[in-house]
């Protein structure tokens, strides 16, 4: 039989695809759609609940495959209206997925090794995904102006899609971030406001915000409007599988920032599974971080339940977020798939980024440093099989972080316009 979405709706006639309700994962209460985020009987984080489709995967798959070149192939999974792909939106998504033979061969890994490299996205970064979800949840609910606090990225992929959408965009940053996320995040006509302080400090000012009649007709992304943001880092899960030829990955190495990315791409692989799309079978996933901001891997460590937060320190800025909401889902997620948390400190950082360049051509930000040279760090203690097909994360583009490689990356030599200099170098043979 033809697969068709189910629409859902609120009482005031809000509809978002397959989209039932939010649902609380800490006690199981359910709540209308809206622009809430936590529950109102145990302040637990909200996440969507889906009517999603069933009964024939053969169906849903060839639709899957017959629809844009973009996230919204993914639509009768996610939380959007069925005719998201018409509206002016920057179509994210279906990244490259780089077989890395030769970064596999200095690693030392046999059983296949693969990128998922999100720096093809329109502002080169994987927020581009999460906004994209954001942004329909913020035309449903009537919002005017989109927010967020950021680290970087995420700043620049809400300025683009306000841009495009027709949104007035005003978005909050650490006062020092790289002088090149915060031109790309400003670029684009919106309203960029640095803070003085960390990232946690900016996100306790937007918390303030939205409680404030100043915030009224604000759609926060990471915030009022997380449940659905969220559910943009499925659609990473999704594009790796179908890129696999419809099979899961055997074990994957995901960065963490405030751990929701991985959480999402957990719960993406376990809707493919109960959809029928994939085989079921086990997968391990790990979660990466910077050393000078590791509460996650350092209660892993620990054998902990609890995070404690930390004041980050490392060059690592997207992933510097010292008190993680989603921090203790990760480590339920890498415990129960057989995964570890692993950290790697800054000169780690900076040899893995110039790994990956110089084998696989990809220049990766900081992130996909961190998570290539956690990869590294887990074959090398044990923890992760080389013998398995592994799936890395690159998040970002490398041109975004350039301040982290660049006082060691420059020219070979520099010498006179002619053969003899040339040759005198050292550079003929």
């Amino acid at each position: 039989m033809a697969v068709q979405p189910v629409e859902s709706t609120t009482s005031a006639g809000v509809f978002l695809g397959p989209a039932a309700a939010l649902s609380c994962r800490e006690c199981g209460e359910r709540f209308g759609l809206g622009p809430i985020f936590a529950c109102a009987s145990c302040f637990g984080p909200l996440e969507v609940a889906y009517d999603l489709p069933t009964g024939d995967p053969e169906g849903l798959r060839k639709r899957i495959e017959a629809g844009p070149h973009s996230i919204w192939r993914y639509a009768p999974l996610l939380p959007v209206p069925a005719d998201v792909a018409d509206k002016p939106n920057l179509n994210p998504g279906l990244t490259k997925l780089v077989k890395a033979d030769n970064l596999a061969r200095e690693l030392g890994v046999t059983g296949g090794l693969y990128v998922k490299d999100d720096s093809g996205n329109p502002t080169h970064s994987f927020k581009d995904r999460v906004v994209a979800i954001a942004v329909e949840a913020a035309r449903a609910f009537g919002f005017t102006t989109l927010s967020c606090s950021s680290t970087g990225n995420l700043a620049g992929a809400v300025g683009a899609a306000a841009a495009r959408a027709g949104f007035r965009s005003c978005v909050f940053i650490p006062h020092d971030l790289e002088a090149g996320k915060v031109v790309m995040a400003a670029v684009y006509g919106g309203e960029l406001v640095g803070i003085e302080g960390n990232y946690d400090d900016v996100n306790r000012f937007c918390s303030e915000l939205i409680g404030d009649p100043l915030g009224e007709g604000w759609g926060f992304v990471n915030v009022n409007l997380r449940p659905y943001y969220g559910e943009g880092s499925k659609t990473l899960a999704y594009e790796i599988c179908e890129q696999l030829g419809w099979k899961l990955p055997e074990q994957i190495v995901i960065p963490i920032a405030s751990g929701s990315q991985l959480t999402k791409i957990d719960k993406g692989l376990k809707e493919l599974i109960a959809l029928g799309l994939v085989e079921d079978r086990p997968y391990k996933i790990f979660g990466a971080q910077a050393e000078g901001c590791s509460p996650v891997s350092a209660a892993f460590k620990a054998g902990h339940d609890v995070v404690r937060p930390q004041k980050p320190d490392t060059i690592a800025k997207s992933l510097a977020i010292g008190n993680p909401a989603d921090g203790p889902y990760v480590l339920d997620i890498a415990r129960r798939t057989g995964g570890a948390v692993e950290d790697v400190d800054d000169g780690q950082v900076v040899d893995a980024i110039k790994l990956l360049a110089r084998t696989e051509g990809i220049f990766a930000e900081t992130a996909g440093g961190v998570t290539v040279g956690v990869t590294k760090k887990l074959i090398e203690n044990g923890l992760l099989d080389p013998a398995l097909t592994t799936v890395v994360l690159n998040t970002g583009d490398g041109l975004k972080t350039l301040d982290a490689v660049a006082p060691t990356t420059g020219p070979t030599a520099t010498i006179k316009p002619s053969l003899d200099a040339f040759r005198a170098a050292g550079l003929a043979d």
